[in-house]
Protein backbone atom coordinates (compact mmCIF):
# COMPACT_ATOMS: atom_id res chain seq x y z
CA UNK A 1 0.00 0.00 0.00
CA UNK A 2 1.06 3.46 -0.82
CA UNK A 3 2.14 5.70 1.97
CA UNK A 4 0.80 9.08 2.66
CA UNK A 5 3.14 11.71 2.17
CA UNK A 6 2.65 13.56 5.29
CA UNK A 7 5.38 16.01 4.87
CA UNK A 8 3.54 17.49 1.51
CA UNK A 9 0.76 17.56 3.18
CA UNK A 10 2.42 19.67 6.04
CA UNK A 11 3.58 21.74 2.96
CA UNK A 12 0.11 22.09 1.84
CA UNK A 13 -0.92 23.48 4.78
CA UNK A 14 1.33 25.70 5.39
CA UNK A 15 0.41 27.28 2.04
CA UNK A 16 -3.20 27.67 2.71
CA UNK A 17 -1.68 29.73 5.98
CA UNK A 18 -0.09 32.04 3.62
CA UNK A 19 -2.96 32.46 1.15
CA UNK A 20 -5.31 35.69 1.48
CA UNK A 21 -7.33 35.33 3.78
CA UNK A 22 -7.97 34.51 7.36
CA UNK A 23 -6.37 31.29 8.24
CA UNK A 24 -9.27 28.62 8.34
CA UNK A 25 -11.93 30.64 6.86
CA UNK A 26 -12.45 28.70 3.72
CA UNK A 27 -13.50 25.58 6.25
CA UNK A 28 -13.30 22.36 5.25
CA UNK A 29 -12.26 23.43 1.37
CA UNK A 30 -8.77 23.87 3.00
CA UNK A 31 -8.69 20.27 4.35
CA UNK A 32 -9.65 18.62 1.06
CA UNK A 33 -6.83 20.74 -0.18
CA UNK A 34 -4.16 19.53 2.28
CA UNK A 35 -5.70 15.97 1.86
CA UNK A 36 -5.33 15.83 -1.93
CA UNK A 37 -1.68 17.07 -1.37
CA UNK A 38 -0.69 14.56 0.94
CA UNK A 39 -2.42 11.67 -1.38
CA UNK A 40 -1.12 12.98 -4.30
CA UNK A 41 2.47 13.73 -3.06
CA UNK A 42 2.09 16.86 -4.61
CA UNK A 43 2.16 20.55 -2.25
CA UNK A 44 -0.01 21.85 -4.78
CA UNK A 45 -2.11 19.06 -6.03
CA UNK A 46 -3.40 19.34 -10.25
CA UNK A 47 -6.86 19.36 -11.71
CA UNK A 48 -8.97 15.76 -10.65
CA UNK A 49 -9.16 13.72 -13.68
CA UNK A 50 -11.92 11.86 -12.72
CA UNK A 51 -13.42 8.43 -13.81
CA UNK A 52 -16.33 6.73 -12.63
CA UNK A 53 -17.06 3.28 -13.01
CA UNK A 54 -21.16 1.94 -12.20
CA UNK A 55 -21.16 -1.73 -11.34
CA UNK A 56 -24.51 -3.40 -12.38
CA UNK A 57 -25.92 -6.73 -11.30
CA UNK A 58 -28.70 -8.71 -10.12
CA UNK A 59 -29.93 -10.14 -6.62
CA UNK A 60 -31.84 -13.14 -6.06
CA UNK A 61 -33.36 -11.53 -2.34
CA UNK A 62 -35.83 -9.39 -5.37
CA UNK A 63 -38.12 -11.94 -5.37
CA UNK A 64 -38.58 -11.77 -1.58
CA UNK A 65 -40.12 -8.14 -2.35
CA UNK A 66 -37.90 -5.91 -1.07
CA UNK A 67 -37.91 -3.67 -3.73
CA UNK A 68 -40.61 -1.15 -5.21
CA UNK A 69 -39.62 -1.75 -8.77
CA UNK A 70 -38.70 -4.86 -10.56
CA UNK A 71 -35.73 -7.12 -10.88
CA UNK A 72 -35.47 -5.91 -14.82
CA UNK A 73 -35.08 -2.94 -14.12
CA UNK A 74 -31.60 -3.43 -13.90
CA UNK A 75 -31.09 -4.13 -17.21
CA UNK A 76 -32.89 -1.40 -18.65
CA UNK A 77 -31.15 1.14 -16.83
CA UNK A 78 -27.83 -0.09 -17.83
CA UNK A 79 -28.81 0.56 -21.61
CA UNK A 80 -30.27 3.94 -20.04
CA UNK A 81 -26.99 4.56 -18.55
CA UNK A 82 -25.26 4.27 -21.87
CA UNK A 83 -27.83 5.87 -23.84
CA UNK A 84 -27.70 9.14 -21.42
CA UNK A 85 -30.46 9.84 -19.65
CA UNK A 86 -29.40 8.47 -16.21
CA UNK A 87 -28.65 10.83 -14.04
CA UNK A 88 -25.07 10.11 -13.24
CA UNK A 89 -24.93 10.16 -17.40
CA UNK A 90 -25.79 13.93 -16.92
CA UNK A 91 -23.61 14.69 -14.27
CA UNK A 92 -20.52 12.57 -16.09
CA UNK A 93 -20.91 15.14 -18.93
CA UNK A 94 -21.48 18.02 -16.52
CA UNK A 95 -17.75 16.92 -15.31
CA UNK A 96 -16.16 16.03 -18.12
CA UNK A 97 -15.68 12.35 -16.49
CA UNK A 98 -15.24 9.45 -18.18
CA UNK A 99 -18.26 6.90 -17.47
CA UNK A 100 -17.60 3.52 -18.18
CA UNK A 101 -20.53 0.47 -17.19
CA UNK A 102 -19.36 -3.03 -16.26
CA UNK A 103 -21.95 -5.74 -16.45
CA UNK A 104 -20.66 -7.81 -13.85
CA UNK A 105 -23.84 -10.18 -13.40
CA UNK A 106 -27.09 -8.89 -15.30
CA UNK A 107 -29.74 -11.07 -15.45
CA UNK A 108 -32.05 -9.80 -17.80
CA UNK A 109 -31.00 -9.44 -21.34
CA UNK A 110 -30.54 -6.07 -23.50
CA UNK A 111 -29.35 -5.00 -26.48
CA UNK A 112 -26.00 -3.58 -26.95
CA UNK A 113 -26.50 0.47 -27.02
CA UNK A 114 -25.95 2.29 -30.48
CA UNK A 115 -24.55 5.96 -30.07
CA UNK A 116 -23.51 5.34 -26.67
CA UNK A 117 -22.17 7.50 -23.87
CA UNK A 118 -19.17 5.94 -22.30
CA UNK A 119 -18.09 2.36 -22.51
CA UNK A 120 -20.06 -0.83 -21.79
CA UNK A 121 -18.40 -3.91 -20.56
CA UNK A 122 -19.71 -6.94 -20.59
CA UNK A 123 -18.15 -9.09 -17.81
CA UNK A 124 -20.69 -11.29 -15.98
CA UNK A 125 -19.76 -13.65 -13.40
CA UNK A 126 -23.13 -15.33 -13.45
CA UNK A 127 -27.22 -14.31 -14.17
CA UNK A 128 -27.16 -12.53 -10.52
CA UNK A 129 -26.90 -13.59 -7.10
CA UNK A 130 -28.55 -16.31 -4.99
CA UNK A 131 -31.45 -15.54 -2.82
CA UNK A 132 -29.09 -14.28 0.40
CA UNK A 133 -32.40 -14.96 2.54
CA UNK A 134 -32.12 -19.36 2.09
CA UNK A 135 -28.57 -19.33 0.61
CA UNK A 136 -25.15 -18.01 0.24
CA UNK A 137 -25.62 -15.05 -2.28
CA UNK A 138 -22.60 -16.45 -4.35
CA UNK A 139 -19.58 -19.06 -4.61
CA UNK A 140 -17.00 -18.11 -3.17
CA UNK A 141 -15.23 -17.90 -7.03
CA UNK A 142 -17.85 -16.06 -7.89
CA UNK A 143 -17.38 -13.50 -5.25
CA UNK A 144 -13.36 -14.26 -6.38
CA UNK A 145 -13.96 -13.42 -9.78
CA UNK A 146 -16.43 -10.22 -9.29
CA UNK A 147 -14.25 -8.95 -6.66
CA UNK A 148 -10.97 -9.33 -9.75
CA UNK A 149 -13.07 -7.48 -12.40
CA UNK A 150 -13.75 -4.31 -9.80
CA UNK A 151 -10.10 -4.51 -9.35
CA UNK A 152 -8.81 -4.70 -12.88
CA UNK A 153 -11.51 -1.74 -13.41
CA UNK A 154 -9.56 0.72 -11.04
CA UNK A 155 -6.56 -0.60 -12.78
CA UNK A 156 -7.85 0.54 -16.08
CA UNK A 157 -8.95 3.69 -15.49
CA UNK A 158 -5.36 4.62 -13.37
CA UNK A 159 -3.67 3.26 -16.64
CA UNK A 160 -5.69 5.78 -18.68
CA UNK A 161 -4.40 9.08 -16.43
CA UNK A 162 -7.26 9.15 -14.19
CA UNK A 163 -6.20 10.42 -10.60
CA UNK A 164 -9.52 10.30 -8.50
CA UNK A 165 -11.81 7.29 -8.76
CA UNK A 166 -15.68 6.81 -8.08
CA UNK A 167 -17.67 3.93 -7.99
CA UNK A 168 -21.17 3.53 -8.61
CA UNK A 169 -23.97 0.44 -8.68
CA UNK A 170 -27.15 -0.17 -10.11
CA UNK A 171 -29.06 -3.73 -9.24
CA UNK A 172 -32.83 -3.66 -8.27
CA UNK A 173 -32.55 -5.09 -4.59
CA UNK A 174 -28.99 -4.31 -3.79
CA UNK A 175 -29.84 -1.83 -0.50
CA UNK A 176 -30.57 -5.64 1.24
CA UNK A 177 -27.46 -6.95 0.48
CA UNK A 178 -26.08 -3.91 1.51
CA UNK A 179 -27.86 -3.21 4.72
CA UNK A 180 -27.14 -6.98 5.43
CA UNK A 181 -23.23 -6.42 5.19
CA UNK A 182 -23.37 -3.27 7.43
CA UNK A 183 -25.01 -4.90 10.14
CA UNK A 184 -22.52 -8.06 10.13
CA UNK A 185 -19.93 -5.67 10.09
CA UNK A 186 -21.08 -3.32 12.60
CA UNK A 187 -22.77 -5.09 14.88
CA UNK A 188 -25.89 -2.88 14.34
CA UNK A 189 -29.38 -4.31 14.33
CA UNK A 190 -31.15 -4.42 10.97
CA UNK A 191 -33.94 -2.12 12.31
CA UNK A 192 -31.44 0.55 12.37
CA UNK A 193 -29.46 0.01 9.25
CA UNK A 194 -32.35 -1.21 6.91
CA UNK A 195 -34.29 1.81 5.22
CA UNK A 196 -36.80 2.09 2.38
CA UNK A 197 -34.60 1.77 -0.76
CA UNK A 198 -36.21 2.67 -3.81
CA UNK A 199 -39.30 4.30 -1.96
CA UNK A 200 -40.58 0.74 -0.07
CA UNK A 201 -43.63 1.60 2.33
CA UNK A 202 -43.55 0.87 5.81
CA UNK A 203 -44.99 -2.48 5.81
CA UNK A 204 -42.60 -3.34 3.37
CA UNK A 205 -39.49 -2.10 5.60
CA UNK A 206 -41.19 -4.31 7.97
CA UNK A 207 -40.74 -7.41 5.86
CA UNK A 208 -37.34 -6.40 4.67
CA UNK A 209 -35.72 -6.22 8.26
CA UNK A 210 -37.14 -9.82 8.76
CA UNK A 211 -35.16 -10.43 5.57
CA UNK A 212 -32.55 -9.04 6.64
CA UNK A 213 -32.44 -10.61 10.02
CA UNK A 214 -33.27 -14.50 8.23
CA UNK A 215 -29.87 -13.67 5.78
CA UNK A 216 -27.67 -13.07 8.74
CA UNK A 217 -28.80 -15.82 10.97
CA UNK A 218 -28.65 -18.31 8.17
CA UNK A 219 -24.98 -17.04 6.92
CA UNK A 220 -23.96 -16.90 10.81
CA UNK A 221 -25.04 -20.35 11.44
CA UNK A 222 -22.76 -21.22 8.02
CA UNK A 223 -20.07 -20.20 9.79
CA UNK A 224 -19.20 -16.04 8.52
CA UNK A 225 -16.72 -15.07 10.20
CA UNK A 226 -14.23 -12.52 8.33
CA UNK A 227 -15.05 -9.65 6.23
CA UNK A 228 -14.81 -11.61 2.65
CA UNK A 229 -17.47 -14.70 4.10
CA UNK A 230 -20.12 -12.16 5.16
CA UNK A 231 -19.52 -10.51 1.21
CA UNK A 232 -20.20 -13.88 -0.30
CA UNK A 233 -23.30 -15.04 2.26
CA UNK A 234 -25.02 -11.57 2.30
CA UNK A 235 -23.76 -9.61 -0.68
CA UNK A 236 -23.53 -9.28 -4.42
CA UNK A 237 -21.86 -9.25 -7.48
CA UNK A 238 -21.59 -5.30 -7.81
CA UNK A 239 -20.66 -5.04 -4.65
CA UNK A 240 -17.80 -7.29 -4.20
CA UNK A 241 -16.46 -5.73 -7.60
CA UNK A 242 -16.75 -2.15 -6.04
CA UNK A 243 -14.46 -3.58 -3.14
CA UNK A 244 -12.28 -4.99 -5.26
CA UNK A 245 -12.00 -1.58 -7.23
CA UNK A 246 -11.51 0.64 -3.96
CA UNK A 247 -8.91 -1.63 -2.59
CA UNK A 248 -6.81 -1.89 -5.93
CA UNK A 249 -7.29 2.33 -6.26
CA UNK A 250 -6.03 2.37 -2.38
CA UNK A 251 -3.19 0.10 -3.57
CA UNK A 252 -2.17 2.20 -6.32
CA UNK A 253 -2.00 5.66 -4.56
CA UNK A 254 -4.99 6.88 -5.85
CA UNK A 255 -7.87 8.59 -3.95
CA UNK A 256 -11.40 7.45 -4.29
CA UNK A 257 -14.06 9.73 -3.77
CA UNK A 258 -17.42 7.68 -2.31
CA UNK A 259 -21.12 7.86 -2.99
CA UNK A 260 -23.65 6.49 -1.11
CA UNK A 261 -25.64 3.51 1.20
CA UNK A 262 -24.14 0.81 -1.40
CA UNK A 263 -20.58 2.24 -2.21
CA UNK A 264 -19.92 2.89 1.41
CA UNK A 265 -21.33 -1.31 2.43
CA UNK A 266 -18.27 -2.09 -0.27
CA UNK A 267 -15.76 0.09 1.50
CA UNK A 268 -16.77 -1.13 4.45
CA UNK A 269 -16.09 -4.49 3.33
CA UNK A 270 -12.46 -3.50 1.56
CA UNK A 271 -11.34 -1.75 5.34
CA UNK A 272 -12.56 -4.39 7.13
CA UNK A 273 -10.22 -7.01 4.66
CA UNK A 274 -7.20 -4.23 4.58
CA UNK A 275 -7.74 -1.58 6.86
CA UNK A 276 -4.87 0.64 5.04
CA UNK A 277 -7.69 1.33 2.40
CA UNK A 278 -9.34 3.69 4.82
CA UNK A 279 -6.50 6.04 4.29
CA UNK A 280 -7.68 6.61 0.65
CA UNK A 281 -11.18 7.11 1.12
CA UNK A 282 -12.84 10.40 1.19
CA UNK A 283 -16.73 10.82 1.74
CA UNK A 284 -19.06 12.99 -0.87
CA UNK A 285 -22.06 12.65 0.71
CA UNK A 286 -24.73 10.99 3.50
CA UNK A 287 -28.06 9.68 1.56
CA UNK A 288 -31.49 9.49 2.91
CA UNK A 289 -31.15 5.62 3.60
CA UNK A 290 -31.57 4.92 6.95
CA UNK A 291 -27.93 3.09 7.76
CA UNK A 292 -25.62 5.18 5.61
CA UNK A 293 -24.48 7.52 8.31
CA UNK A 294 -23.54 4.91 10.72
CA UNK A 295 -21.31 2.94 7.87
CA UNK A 296 -19.80 6.44 7.38
CA UNK A 297 -19.80 6.60 11.10
CA UNK A 298 -17.94 2.89 11.00
CA UNK A 299 -14.97 4.01 8.45
CA UNK A 300 -14.76 7.40 10.80
CA UNK A 301 -15.57 9.38 7.51
CA UNK A 302 -17.50 12.65 7.44
CA UNK A 303 -19.55 13.55 4.51
CA UNK A 304 -19.16 17.09 2.83
CA UNK A 305 -23.06 17.05 1.20
CA UNK A 306 -25.75 16.46 2.83
CA UNK A 307 -28.56 16.71 0.40
CA UNK A 308 -31.65 14.14 1.33
CA UNK A 309 -30.45 12.31 -1.91
CA UNK A 310 -30.92 8.11 -2.21
CA UNK A 311 -30.31 7.66 -6.06
CA UNK A 312 -26.72 5.79 -5.83
CA UNK A 313 -25.16 5.48 -9.56
CA UNK A 314 -22.32 7.48 -8.27
CA UNK A 315 -24.75 10.42 -8.28
CA UNK A 316 -23.93 11.72 -5.05
CA UNK A 317 -19.91 11.09 -5.89
CA UNK A 318 -20.34 13.18 -8.98
CA UNK A 319 -22.48 15.94 -7.77
CA UNK A 320 -19.31 17.15 -4.88
CA UNK A 321 -16.53 17.10 -7.88
CA UNK A 322 -16.96 20.63 -8.47
CA UNK A 323 -16.65 21.40 -4.52
CA UNK A 324 -13.22 19.43 -5.05
CA UNK A 325 -12.02 20.88 -7.93
CA UNK A 326 -13.05 24.42 -6.43
CA UNK A 327 -11.15 23.53 -3.25
CA UNK A 328 -7.99 22.67 -5.56
CA UNK A 329 -8.10 25.65 -7.47
CA UNK A 330 -8.39 28.12 -4.82
CA UNK A 331 -5.11 26.53 -3.62
CA UNK A 332 -3.55 26.39 -6.26
CA UNK A 333 -4.37 30.00 -8.02
CA UNK A 334 -5.24 32.14 -4.67
CA UNK A 335 -1.91 34.45 -4.15
CA UNK A 336 0.08 34.46 -1.15
CA UNK A 337 0.15 37.28 1.01
CA UNK A 338 3.58 38.66 -0.12
CA UNK A 339 2.51 37.84 -3.91
CA UNK A 340 -0.23 40.19 -3.37
CA UNK A 341 1.55 42.62 -1.40
CA UNK A 342 -1.25 42.23 1.32
CA UNK A 343 -0.24 42.44 5.12
CA UNK A 344 -0.55 39.26 6.82
CA UNK A 345 -2.94 39.01 10.25
CA UNK A 346 -0.99 38.36 13.21
CA UNK A 347 -1.22 34.65 14.18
Amino acid sequence: MKAIANDIALAAQARQSQLTKPLGSLGRLEDIAIWFAGRTAQSIPKRLQPAICIFAADHGVAIEGVSAFPAEVTAQMVVNFMHGGAAISVLARENQASLNVIDVGVKHDYPNPINSQGKLFRSPVCAGTANLRVTAAMTEAQCQKAWQIGAGSALHAIENGKNLLIGGEMGIANTTAAAALICALTDHAADEIVGLGTGIELAARQHKIQVVNDALARAKAAGAHSPLDWLREVGGLEIAALAGYYTAAAEAGIPILLDGFITTAAALVAVKAKPEVADWLLASHVSQEQGHRAALAALNLTPLLDLGLRLGEGSGAALALPLLQSALTLHREMATFTEAGVAAGAM
